[in-house]
């Protein structure tokens, strides 16, 4: 059982249910996000619940100063991070062209650059070690042409299954996690409806669903997880569509 975990985008959703499947198990856990009330709300359920220690980080991870922070307390030696959640992310409009480059920029940052540097920082204590575990949440919109959402995703899952051939002989795996469209306040922080968004309910997940299959999979050593048999059915065939096809129906929700 993990000492102590480190999630990103710990304040809501599914970083917060990773931080309390975690704590459940008994483990330590560290959060990080921007939002300090909200962080701090998180934390005291889980002391209050699970009777473990809770630090947070308040930070945004796609300012340098700021990330540097987290970076720090993953390569700290005398405090050891047992598991790595990289989870922080948010969405944008699919138009490309209509969005802010600005904008496109810290999302660039935040589901790439971000997870990759704290990854970096990760490692060498854990390969030291010879044991540690890494999830970077993805999504299944990474098997899917959908503007630079799919993008970033797709380099997450890339980038995750080349780590995990590589350090898993070392002792450390590493996971992309890839869900479908799940109950949480991703979408609402885009200003978008819950139901309203052309897809159907059964496609659907419950977080704590996604949380707990994925956490199997992570130790079970494998590279990917795509939680709930009807995802890994969809993805299996949209990786057989034309472009124009799957970016179609990629269009639907966010």
């Amino acid at each position: 059982m993990p000492k102590t975990v480190l999630v990103t985008g710990a304040s809501s959703g599914l970083g917060a249910e990773y931080a309390r499947r975690l704590a459940a198990r008994g483990a330590d856990v560290v959060l990080v996000g921007r939002d300090r009330a909200a962080l701090d709300a998180v934390a005291s359920d889980i002391r209050d619940r699970y009777r473990v220690r809770a630090e947070i980080i308040v930070a945004d991870l796609a300012k340098p100063r700021q990330r540097a922070k987290v970076e720090a307390r993953l390569a700290d030696p005398e405090r050891p991070i047992e598991v790595l959640v990289n989870n922080a992310g948010f969405g944008l409009p699919i138009a490309f062209e209509n969005n802010d480059i600005e904008d496109e920029a810290r999302h660039l940052a935040v589901h790439v650059e971000a997870p990759m540097r704290l990854m970096h920082a990760a490692l060498g204590p854990m390969l030291s070690r010879g044991h540690g575990r890494i999830i970077n949440v993805a999504s299944v919109a990474a098997y899917t042409p959908r503007s630079t959402y799919g993008a970033v995703k797709r380099w997450v899952v890339e980038f995750s299954r080349w780590a995990n051939t590589a350090y898993s002989p070392a002792g450390v795996t590493v996971t992309a996690v890839c869900p479908g469209f799940t109950h949480t306040n991703f979408h609402e922080r885009m200003g978008l409806e819950p139901g309203r968004e052309g897809v159907a309910d059964w496609l659907w997940l419950d977080a704590d669903v996604v949380v707990e299959q994925s956490l199997r999979d992570a130790a079970r050593g494998r590279a990917v997880s795509i939680p709930s048999l009807r995802w890994k059915a969809i993805t299996a065939v949209a990786r057989l569509l034309p472009a124009s096809v799957a970016a179609a129906a990629g269009s639907r929700g966010r």
